[in-house]
């Protein structure tokens, strides 16, 4: 059966919405919206095999005036990374007061050659790429793991390496950190993420 999964942010006004099916690795359609820094909408698209190793990402983020594209897929030892954009997404940061955002997409995918994992900035659903690849919802605690994932930042869609640690506090309680930021995460069986400390909560259904 498909899954259908929904979060609201606690950090900002906004929510994500993603429904999958995880029967055999994983296919996934999700929307995030929030308001900072300012307002947009982000869609993607998720596939993983069998080992719940990312095999293709698409994303697309909007807002006023502007919009922007990336897609990741590995192949040959590499991620290839393509961009579109249109619009001046750096126009409407700096009218906000915000610095400008650059280009999306990388201009060195061999940065991301040691990336495992695609994590999409803001968005709880992605922790369970790695939980779920590494076993970590099962795993005896203090079991920690290092990956490196590509990042995705949103809304600039920018992507970038970053080297995050996993660590199982037990049954159904991650913590997460990535260089100085630290968020414990608790996960149903499943390994989909319950509650992000500091980001986002999940509201199931009635």
């Amino acid at each position: 059966m498909p899954k259908s999964l929904f979060w609201t942010r606690t950090d900002t006004a906004g929510a994500e919405h993603v429904v999958l099916d995880d029967g055999q690795g994983l296919t996934a359609r999700g929307v995030a919206l929030a308001v900072d820094p300012l307002p947009y909408t982000c869609r993607y698209q998720l596939t993983a095999g069998p080992d719940w190793a990312t095999t293709r990402l698409q994303v697309e983020a909007e807002g006023a005036g502007w919009s922007r594209s990336v897609r990741l897929e590995p192949t040959g030892g590499r991620w290839r990374v393509t961009t579109g954009a249109q619009g001046d997404l750096d126009a409407a940061l700096r009218a906000a007061g915000h610095p400008p955002a650059g280009l999306p997409g990388t201009d060195d995918p061999d940065r991301l050659a040691e990336a495992a994992d695609i994590d999409l900035g803001g968005s709880p659903f992605f922790n369970t790429l790695p939980v779920r690849r590494l076993g970590l919802d099962k795993a005896p605690a203090d079991t920690a793991r290092r990956v490196t994932v590509a990042w995705v930042l949103v809304p600039s869609l920018m992507v970038v390496p970053a080297e995050q640690e996993y660590t199982s506090l037990g049954p159904g309680r991650v913590r997460f950190s990535s260089d100085t930021f630290t968020a414990e995460l608790d996960v149903d069986p499943d390994g989909f993420v319950v509650r992000y400390s500091g980001l986002a909560e999940r509201i199931d259904a009635r």
